[in-house]
């Protein structure tokens, strides 16, 4: 399957990203900003239908393993990349009480599931205090 650039998706990627950006820095030009991510939401399920229907297009089945493979070999290695440089910055930035949820929120981070950690604890998104967690 080859990919072929869509400039169409990166401008609609682009606006996505500068409005999550613009809302994590409290800029109020941009309140909604967070829409961004289900933009972002959006496009994947595009792009992931549009390649599976190609896939089925071409070998008549399709192979659920194999796409999962190949998107944990695409974003598993930047994913904990980036949880394990924000874990050993908060190290250093925390205090030590905080450390241990922040240790917790890394670990269900990693395993793609701190979004059914956060609703066990009732978190609240939009709470002035989630801020503090940077892996939501």
């Amino acid at each position: 399957m080859a990919a072929s650039f869509r400039p169409d998706i990166q401008g609609l990627r682009a606006l996505a990203v500068g409005g999550v950006v613009a809302y994590h820095f409290g800029l109020t030009a941009l309140p909604g900003g967070f829409a961004g991510v289900d933009i972002f939401f959006v496009i994947s399920g595009w792009l992931i239908t549009t390649h599976l229907m190609q896939e089925i297009g071409e070998t008549g089945r399709l192979d659920l393993w194999r796409f999962y493979a190949r998107r944990a070999r695409r974003l598993l290695p930047a994913a904990l990349f980036v949880i394990l440089v924000t874990l050993a910055a908060g190290y250093f930035i925390l205090a030590p009480q905080e450390q241990a949820l922040y240790s917790r929120g890394a670990m269900f981070a990693s395993a793609y599931s701190i979004n059914l950690w956060l609703l066990r604890w009732s978190f609240d998104y939009f709470a002035a205090d989630a801020t503090s967690n940077p892996f939501i």
